[in-house]
């Protein structure tokens, strides 16, 4: 009987040491998981430092062969640029999928070349309306997730914009527009 319990006793230390090992995996393989998760949280550059460095470099790339044609670059300021208030729009509206109406209230602007501010507002002026139409039905057809993300909505809003505000060359006169106030609420 003794004999029976010690064999019992050391089947049970071996279950016991078997698990620790497998434990001891999981854990691991957990450590690394989160290791490699924070690293890539930290060492991927987001799409803006992307976009931003791709930028300089096609810069320096095009001042390179600038300068080894002889060509003269331009190391002045930048013509100044001024603010075009392109409105104030107040809508309601029931989005796709969606149980409730929904508010949106936004006043937008522009950012015009000083050379072309002139054009801009006369442009707008003739064209208010047009715009005005525009800029409604793209509010009315954009998804919640379009209007919930600022920047997805600006996008679409400064491509009709340029759709809509063109120069007599039919060249858009905005370099990007904005909104001093934006607001989407649930009715």
């Amino acid at each position: 009987m003794a004999d029976e319990q010690v064999e019992q006793s050391g089947s049970e230390d071996e279950n016991k040491k078997s698990s620790m090992p497998m434990v001891m995996i999981i854990g691991f393989i957990a450590v690394v998981i989160v290791v490699e998760t924070v690293l890539f949280m930290f060492m991927v550059p987001s799409a803006d430092d992307v976009a931003r460095l791709a930028e300089k470099r096609l810069i320096e790339k095009v001042e390179g062969e600038m300068d080894e044609d002889g060509e003269e670059t331009i190391d002045g300021e930048e013509s100044e640029t001024k603010e075009l208030s392109l409105g104030t729009y107040m809508m309601e509206f029931k989005p796709p999928g969606a149980d409730r109406k929904h508010r949106v209230e936004f006043e937008l602007w522009g950012q015009v070349d000083g050379e072309k501010f002139d054009a801009a507002q006369t442009a707008f002026a003739e064209r208010e309306g047009r715009l005005r139409h525009r800029m409604i039905e793209d509010v009315r057809n954009a998804s919640m997730d379009e209007l919930n993300d600022v920047g997805l909505i600006t996008r679409r809003i400064f491509a009709t914009s340029n759709e809509v505000l063109v120069d007599k060359e039919e060249d858009p006169l905005l370099m990007s527009v904005g909104f001093k106030r934006f607001n989407v609420s649930e009715q």
